[in-house]
């Protein structure tokens, strides 16, 4: 099923985009047509200097033309100058509106609108499509101005001297400024937009590949991919060659339009001449004064053949700023703040689901979380653990149930502030392309380096990292893969500690820590942060001794509910899983030392 063309609705948005900068585009346009106008001065004084000067006469006669070249060849450089200097400041402006704007609705989005997309697309759509636009102020708002203009001013110019003369540069500047931009554009509107398309799949399939380089090369798939890539590039190739080839159409034609107009003028202006009725010298006056008055419209094909693929890079980027973010905002939200004691945590026969048609991911789980005490959910995978915590967050809104934070519905309270009573470690978070400070600042930036380092202690890093070659200003690298497994996982421990949530969220945060680490670790958090409220979300059955409540789902239910010793005694779903992993550890080797990778 092929896909209906852009319609012009998103050039008018990505107007509307750069309406705070019309004052600029309004000078970048002035400025444009006075450096036109100068060239067109210049070329003809300088025509009529040189006809005039083959009659002899007094070099009196001259000085004021030649004045005029000097002021036209300087006004021509002084105002080309301050036009690129004007439109690309306001293109520059406008393109960090536009990924300012573009970042701004994409956070709320994030992760649940979000997660159809391939990360290569949206950093494609983020940087290459946007900067695809940056040819909307330089080659389709101001163009089409300073063409009118000039164009106005060259019809009074030869309406002047004679009509046919007007008629005909008007004929042949309509057939350059309008005829080849929609032949153009005829020729360029599948392309462009493929190119866009194309562009797109590339970039997703090389940041796959760099991403996901190790597991290509372990499996043998490097080939396959590199062929997938090699394909991309192929295609896109050869729809810039045949954008290439509607560019040399473009310049073709456009000069035959210049020699037809040109050939037209003489053919009208030589008979004026004869008769009399037209002084000779203005002959290469008007002729010269045709061909330069083609520079105004000389932009014109080159922006409808890119008028596509700007339209369809706006509409890429209008798909996602236009999906209705999952969670919104009350009208009114409770300004409730994080407090200390945690607060009291509620959830009552909360029943969620991902898609109206889809199973319910929870389904009628009720559970209270009191201030201090910690409450451990455990499970196989799939049983709807991370599911909650994304409900916590306000990721996803629940539609039936309830969960109230000290009395207060979860939606009554804004987004940011319901965040903020959580301080979440999950399996992989996510670790910058910095140093360990900054990695942990990310969590308070306004924090002393004491704090960062009693949060370093109570994950059982400030050792590993004092070993670093700088210390807390090591570089970590991209994804933090100058740290092993284990030490990136203390480093998200550290920094949620750091963060001061009343309610502390660990979602498998022990998964790639060694046992002895991480019974450690588990011990060092219920003592050092007593006060807070912890809820651990685990498949891993240890350290739940020190849980006031244990909750076993599956399938998004919960089918048993009590304290440690209570669910052994039970010889129920817990009780298998404890023993399955119990007798699993019997049999592993022991290896007391983090894995790097």
């Amino acid at each position: 099923m092929t896909e209906s063309p852009p319609t012009p609705r998103p050039l008018i948005r990505l107007l509307a985009l750069a309406a705070p900068f019309r004052w600029w585009m309004v000078l970048s346009a002035l400025l444009g047509f006075a450096t036109i106008g100068s060239s067109i001065g210049l070329m003809s004084t300088a025509a009529w200097i040189i006809a005039s000067a083959a009659l002899h006469p007094p070099l009196s006669d001259l000085n004021i033309a030649i004045v005029g070249v000097r002021f036209f060849g300087i006004s021509r450089g002084v105002f080309r100058y301050l036009e690129r200097v004007v439109s690309h400041q306001t293109t520059f402006r406008l393109l960090a509106r536009l990924r300012v704007w573009f970042y701004d609705a994409l956070e709320p989005l994030a992760p649940a609108r979000l997660m159809q997309y391939r990360s290569g697309d949206l950093l494609s759509r983020a940087a290459a499509d946007i900067d695809t636009l940056e040819n909307v102020t330089l080659r389709v708002i101001a163009p089409p101005v300073i063409a009118v203009l000039v164009g106005l001013v060259m019809m009074l110019v030869m309406g002047v001297h004679d009509v046919w003369l007007a008629v005909s540069l008007v004929f042949f500047l309509l057939l350059a400024g309008v005829g080849v931009p929609l032949l153009t554009h005829a020729l360029s509107r599948q392309v462009g937009p493929a190119i866009i398309r194309t562009r797109g799949d590339l970039n997703a399939a090389v940041v796959d590949g760099v991403q996901g380089m190790a597991d290509l090369v372990a499996y043998g798939a490097q080939d396959r991919h590199l062929a997938q890539v090699r394909t991309l590039s192929r295609t896109l190739s050869r729809q810039q060659a045949h954008m290439a080839r509607i560019t040399a159409l473009n310049t073709a034609l456009f000069s035959l339009l210049i020699s037809l107009a040109t050939l037209a003028t003489l053919l009208i202006a030589i008979p004026l001449v004869h008769d009399g009725r037209l002084d000779g010298v203005l002959l290469a006056v008007l002729a010269l004064a045709t061909i330069t008055s083609f520079e105004a419209v000389q932009p014109l094909p080159l922006a409808a053949q890119h008028l596509s693929a700007n339209l369809e890079a706006a509409q890429r980027l209008f798909e996602i700023v236009d999906a209705p973010p999952p969670v919104c905002d009350p009208a009114a939200p409770v300004p409730l703040q994080p407090t200390t004691p945690a607060p009291l945590l509620r959830v009552d026969r909360l029943r969620f689901r991902y898609a109206p048609d889809e199973s319910p991911a929870l389904d009628g789980i009720t559970f209270a979380l009191p201030p201090g005490d910690t409450l451990a959910i455990v499970g196989a995978s799939g049983a709807g653990k991370s599911t909650l915590v994304n409900v916590l967050l306000r990721f996803w809104d629940y539609a039936e149930g309830l969960i109230t934070v000290n009395g207060h519905d979860l939606r009554s309270l804004a987004q940011e502030n319901a965040r903020a009573l959580f301080a979440v470690v999950s399996q992989h978070t996510h670790l910058f392309n910095g140093t360990v400070r900054e990695n942990l600042l990310i969590a308070r930036p306004n924090a002393a380096n004491t704090d960062l380092v009693r949060a370093a202690q109570a994950a059982h890093l400030h050792d590993v990292i004092t070993a670093l070659p700088q210390g807390y200003d090591t570089w970590i690298g991209e994804q933090g893969l100058a740290l092993s497994g284990g030490e990136r996982q203390r480093l998200a421990v550290a920094r949620a500690i750091l963060k001061h949530a009343p309610i502390l969220v660990l979602d498998e945060a022990t998964a790639n820590l060694d046992t002895i680490t991480e019974r450690a670790l588990l011990d060092t958090i219920h003592t050092a942060l007593a006060d807070r409220s912890k809820l651990m979300i685990t498949h891993r059955l240890v350290g739940l001794d020190a849980a006031q409540h244990i909750l076993v789902l599956h399938n998004g239910r919960i089918i048993e509910q009590g304290r440690h010793t209570d669910l052994l005694h039970a010889n129920g779903h817990y009780r298998r899983l404890w023993e399955i992993q119990n007798r699993t550890i019997d049999n592993t080797p022991s290896n007391d030392s983090p894995i790097r990778e």
